[in-house]
């Protein structure tokens, strides 16, 4: 058993096709497969079923790659610190997975604020509700994912950066707009709306004002943008992050209204989370260090860094 076959394994389990992990692995098809089936006879079971459309590991090769990966990812953490001492950390390509009440608008600022701080860094995104997110995280698929906190799993680094305030948004006729401020109770009685199961915005107003104000299940969004449409006409209330009410386009103004939250404002925390032993553990130090300094209007510095069990 050599790293190299560990190296074919999780390829072939993170792309699910012997050609494209072979060519993620930079050598051919039949090569892979051969070293594949010559680990298979030393370990003397089958690690994947080839059966189905998508090669997918079997539940005793599950278990198996995901011990593979801690050693694959140890090895790659060896060559980072190798390469550390005489490179420049930051000249590298890291994928970043998002989730969506986020990606739209703070990832403008944050691509400008890298940019300039690490002109060779290159950040590949993807948007993934937080469940999607977390399980590509552990297996390896991103180098990390900006998250809204507490995230709680075994092995994980997080790193809390800003605070983000919520805002209600309403229909433009509704009993609330006179107010210039708003408390959670003054919610009661109202159609909240929200986004569809799997996004962590839709627990979070759940939380917050589910018990006091009713809730519309026969529609739910899968967006923030389609939530402020159904606002705008006049299905309900929601309540929408400081940085997407910023971003509202121009033409909702007629339609509906945003009002903030009577002091303490209700906030959720964006983090960035990565796996505890990365081999870009430093480098994603770095960036959210870097991130957490050049913060949009409208939010705070989030507390202290805390690392995950």
């Amino acid at each position: 058993m050599t790293l190299q076959e560990l190296r074919y394994i999780v390829a072939l389990a993170d792309t699910g096709h012997f050609g494209q992990a072979a060519e993620a692995c930079h050598v051919t098809q039949s090569t892979l497969s051969t070293q594949l089936k010559k680990l298979e006879d030393y370990l003397g079971l089958t690690l994947f079923d080839r059966s189905l459309k998508r090669v997918t590991p079997t539940p005793t090769g599950r278990a198996i790659i995901a011990s593979a990966r801690v050693i694959v990812d140890e090895a790659e953490r060896i060559r980072a610190l190798a390469r550390g001492a005489s490179e420049d950390i930051m000249a590298c390509t890291l994928q970043l997975g998002v989730i969506p009440t986020v990606g739209p608008y703070y990832l403008p600022h944050a691509l400008l604020t890298v940019h300039k701080a690490f002109p060779h860094l290159k950040l590949m995104l993807r948007e993934e509700i937080t469940p999607t997110l977390l399980t590509s995280l552990r297996e390896g698929r991103f180098d990390a994912a900006l998250l809204a906190l507490p995230i709680d799993e075994e092995g994980l680094e997080v790193f809390p950066l800003f605070r983000e305030p919520f805002v209600v948004a309403l229909p433009a006729g509704n009993r609330l707009v006179a107010r210039d401020q708003l408390k959670v109770k003054d919610l009661s009685g109202e159609n909240l709306l929200l986004l569809e199961e799997g996004h962590c915005l839709r627990d979070q107003a759940l939380d917050l004002c589910g018990a006091r104000a009713g809730k519309t299940d026969e529609v739910q969004a899968t967006s923030l943008e389609m939530l402020r449409q159904m606002v705008g006409m006049d299905l309900g209330i929601t309540l929408l992050p400081q940085l997407a009410a910023e971003n509202a386009p121009r033409g909702e103004k007629r339609l509906l209204a945003l009002r903030p939250f009577a002091p303490p404002a209700p906030t959720r925390t964006i983090g960035l989370v990565w796996r505890r032993r990365s081999p870009r553990s430093e480098t994603l130090q770095r960036l959210a260090q870097t991130l957490q300094a050049e913060l949009p209007k409208g939010v705070a510095p989030a507390g202290a860094v805390r690392r995950g069990a």
